[in-house]
């Protein structure tokens, strides 16, 4: 039986035309490209999803909280949606903040 896949993913509100400094900084933290990242700008999809509880989880969910920290930098808004089998819902950043800490053991 196939696990549930679980991604938390975030988007730009709107479709700003971002500076090239902005778009090499987001290239730097998400590894994405500068066009892949102006395409996914343009079609309001994320600019970075980050698989959870894989192989790679400890190396993604920094990558994902810095992108969120630039974005802020930027001035810019954000959408945050957690992902269930592709099936996004939005979350808040406090709540992603939950999702990603775990169970604080109160």
């Amino acid at each position: 039986m196939n696990e549930p896949s679980t991604a938390l993913s975030v988007s730009i509100v709107g479709t700003p035309d971002l500076p090239g400094e902005a778009l090499k900084a987001l290239y730097r933290t998400t590894g994405r490209s500068t066009v892949e990242l102006r395409r996914s700008i343009a079609a309001e999809e994320p600019v970075f999803v980050a698989e959870l509880f894989g192989p790679d989880h400890i190396d993604v969910v920094p990558r994902l909280e810095k992108t969120i920290a630039l974005l802020e930098q930027f001035g810019l808004a954000i959408e945050i949606h957690e992902l269930t089998d592709g099936h996004p819902e939005a979350i808040s950043l406090t709540t992603m903040r939950e999702i990603i800490d775990g169970p604080t053991g109160d």
